[in-house]
């Protein structure tokens, strides 16, 4: 009997201990962290803001830049993929299903 009220004092001891330990959490944050990533990445507003809606992704993603930097192994797998849909085109399930 005696040892388990040592060890209740001693898990009381353990848990305000614990409390005085830790400080409270504060759930709402106090600041936007949006504008600090920007300054960590030395990016500024307004030229998101600029070049957002002035580029075009496909134009960007078909540019010459773009299309050299795809090593010739990925153009013979597409070009691979490709003639076998169309030799086989009820393998399409298999590939989106894959893909």
């Amino acid at each position: 009997m005696n040892e388990k009220l040592m060890n209740e004092k001693k898990e009381k001891q353990l848990a305000a201990r614990l409390q005085q330990s830790l400080t409270p959490m504060d759930r709402e944050l106090n600041r936007e962290l949006w504008p600090q990533m920007l300054r960590r990445l030395n990016i500024d507003e307004r030229e998101i803001d600029e070049r957002a809606p002035g580029r075009q992704w496909l134009a960007v993603l078909f540019s010459p830049a773009a299309l050299s930097s795809v090593p010739w192994f990925d153009w013979a797998l597409l070009a691979v993929l490709v003639v076998g849909v169309c030799i086989f085109p009820k393998s399409i399930p298999i590939w989106l299903y894959h893909l």
